[in-house]
């Protein structure tokens, strides 16, 4: 809805101050990036992981001449969909939603500041602008193919429900998302700058947990193991900890640098002058060079093996997921064991499907504490995660 400019900030910067005083957002210091919290204080939650995309976003939109608050927006709000445990969170909780329309992160997140924050007198959602809402949906590239026919992402499962439904409500208000175009460079940085943040970080909590050796990763990465040698060579002999710092600082740095490189020769070869015709550039602009792409690969393909795949992280996985597993049918079934407020919405759905999206909610809301609370008090008062 139409709201009276700020005398003081940017629209832009007003949805980043939304994001960032939503309680979404706040949740996200409890939820799990890849370790479950318990296990240490030190490994990164879904909080410091989103400070750390927003970070390396701005510093692409600076050096791309893009509109770095809308990329910081974008980037603070890339994860608040995200359910607790990490990715098995999510998994669980879409095979228990695959008869009422699936779930998805991305959808989730479009939920939450559309309709789920409920704090603002004159409206549900945080009232964001129709460039935050279109990048958030489609930062990681069109949804739908010219011909409306989904992507290949999508292609076995279909666009997700809420997304659909969001677009097809607004048309007549803010206006179509274009899920056949790409987003805004802005959200191409946004997405870019995840990965890098994942690369490095995962790496930094991976070597420290233990879980692999840095033998293991430029074995596996030859562009570590460049980056290692550079390292060497000018430090010579340095105590572990500062070994490992100093190669996620310069797998950032080697990672942005590039991207820089890459994303203003794109632009330039498109001609693009505006916003708009970014969005109809056909093709990302901004990314990896191939060379670094192949780095990117690398890295990702050791960590899904020796990290997101290592016994202890799949031991967690396998209880997590019993937890959503648990919980789903439960609170399905008796929603008057969720909160009030919530156990109103289960009431006031329309039908089947929209009493699991109630509960689908709630769950994906839920801290990894608070959901091992919910599962202590409705089903196994001695579950624990470690």
């Amino acid at each position: 809805m139409a709201e009276p400019a700020s005398p003081t900030r940017s629209e832009f910067q007003r949805d980043r101050d939304r994001i960032v005083h939503s309680t979404a957002f706040r949740r996200l210091a409890h939820k799990t990036q890849v370790f479950v919290p318990l296990g240490g204080d030190h490994f990164r939650t879904r909080l410091t992981h989103t400070i750390e995309v927003a970070q390396i976003a701005r510093a692409l939109s600076r050096g791309l001449g893009l509109d770095d608050d809308l990329a910081e927006a974008l980037a603070l709000a890339h994860d608040l969909g995200h359910t607790p445990f990490g990715h098995v969170g999510e998994d669980a909780l879409d095979a228990l939603m695959r008869d009422f329309g699936g779930f998805d992160h991305n959808a989730q997140a479009l939920r939450l500041v559309t309709r789920l924050e409920r704090r603002y007198a004159g409206f549900d959602g945080l009232n964001l602008t129709w460039e935050t809402l279109e990048g958030l949906v489609k930062h990681n590239g069109p949804l739908v193919t010219p011909e409306g026919q989904p992507t290949a992402k999508y292609v076995s499962r279909g666009v997700p429900r809420p997304i659909l439904e969001f677009d097809a409500e607004c048309a007549g208000s803010i206006g179509l998302l274009g899920l056949a175009a790409h987003a805004s460079a802005e959200a191409q940085a946004a997405a870019i700058a995840d990965d890098i943040a994942y690369d490095a970080h995962d790496i930094d909590d991976g070597l420290r947990a233990g879980l692999f050796e840095l033998a293991d990763l430029r074995a596996a990465a030859p562009f570590v193991d460049e980056v290692l040698h550079e390292i060497e060579t000018t430090y010579g002999a340095l105590e572990r900890a500062r070994v490992i710092h100093e190669l996620g600082r310069r797998i950032i740095t080697r990672f942005i640098e590039d991207a820089l490189a890459e994303s203003a020769r794109r632009i330039a070869e498109t001609g693009a002058q505006s916003a708009a015709e970014i969005r109809a550039a056909g093709r990302q602009v901004v990314t990896f060079s191939e060379a670094m792409a192949a780095a990117d690969r690398s890295i990702k393909t050791f960590l899904f093996s020796a990290m997101y795949r290592h016994p202890e992280v799949m031991r967690v996985r396998e209880k997590a997921t019993l937890v959503i597993e648990r919980l789903f049918p439960l609170f399905l079934d008796d929603p008057r064991a969720m909160p009030l407020e919530w156990a109103g919405a289960y009431r006031g759905a329309r039908d089947d499907s929209s009493r699991a999206r109630v509960v689908a909610d709630y769950i994906a809301g839920m801290t990894d504490r608070y959901a091992l609370n919910e599962y202590r008090r409705l089903v196994d008062a001695g579950m624990d995660l470690s």
